[in-house]
């Protein structure tokens, strides 16, 4: 099946969806193409208090309110896994299932995607008491204690949110150092049941009748190891670009991020950038926004 548009995009987080209101308006018949639920990593933030206009609001929240407004100029949300994109005249976005969407202009903005901790026991125990996404998963923790991965600003955030329901929350950091805003850090040095482990990497998942019985962690410095009693393990220590399907294009940096301009252009004509998924210093919803909106008015000049 072949399904034609002027203007595709690829990924329906935040740069995705302000791209197809962008582009819609503008009268491109534009497709906003997913492999997932809308809304990016929106549906894995608990609370987002940094979006100009809004105190706070829950992710999934301004996800919903962004893909109601992303088809309400006419653009099409359709489903489709890519994995490769044909270029040309009108270049070919091919899907797994065999649907190939053609247009003469399209934009990634798929994101990125979470890293594993690659230790022993972690594969098995995926889904087992190993999660990725604490929004989603938190509540099956309730008065259990679980440990969070990680200095940044998602680790400590999720830790926070983690406390609504379990028992106790251990967070386990490689350096000593935060990588995350202050508010954030106050937020959870105040909090009475999270315990930080500073200069310390997880070794291996313990296994308790196929789920997870533990975390044996390892001190960076001495090699003094522990084992901490949880039930859950929340790992938050980066991410990947998610780009595999433009792997024979000559778009993408050595670590697989998308080399865009101040349009959001790469070096294949009319193939656009935008979002986590780019080169970038500052990975946020509002930066995303921008990058989508700017990639969809140079199409639509462009074209």
């Amino acid at each position: 099946m072949t399904k034609d548009y002027d203007f595709i995009i690829i990924g329906a987080g935040p740069a995705g969806m302000t791209a197809a209101v962008y582009a819609s308006r503008a009268g491109m018949k534009t497709a906003l193409l997913e492999a997932g639920a809308p809304g990016g990593k929106l549906l894995k933030t608990h609370k987002i208090s940094n979006w100009p206009g809004i105190k706070e609001e829950p992710g999934s929240q301004l996800a919903m309110d962004m893909f109601e407004h992303s088809t309400s100029f006419g653009a099409v949300y359709e489903y489709g896994n890519v994995v490769e994109i044909r270029d040309g005249e009108r270049k070919q976005v091919i899907c797994e299932d065999g649907t190939v969407f053609t247009a003469p202009a399209v934009l990634v903005a798929t994101g990125t995607k979470e890293r594993l901790l690659n230790i022993p026991g972690e594969q098995e125990h995926i889904g087992k008491g190993i999660s990725y996404c604490a929004v989603c998963d938190g509540a099956f923790f309730r008065d259990k204690e679980t440990a969070v991965i990680g200095g940044g600003n998602s680790a400590l955030e999720e830790a926070a949110y983690l406390t609504q329901f379990a028992s106790k929350v251990y967070l386990v950091m490689r350096r000593d150092v935060f990588r995350a805003e202050k508010a954030v850090i106050d937020t959870v040095m105040s909090n009475p049941k999270i315990e930080l482990f500073q200069n310390y990497i997880p070794l291996q998942v313990l296994d308790n009748e196929g789920r997870v019985g533990g975390l044996e962690i390892s001190h960076t410095q001495s090699g003094e190891t522990k084992v901490l009693p949880v039930s859950g393990i929340f790992p938050y220590i980066g991410a990947d670009p998610v780009t595999g399907f433009l792997k024979n294009l000559p778009v993408l940096d050595e670590q697989g991020y998308m080399i865009v301009n101040s349009n959001m252009e790469t070096s294949v004509p009319l193939l656009f950038g935008a979002g986590d998924v780019c080169q970038k210093e500052l990975r946020q919803v509002v930066t995303a926004a921008s990058d989508g909106a700017i990639a969809a008015q140079a199409a639509f000049r462009k074209l």
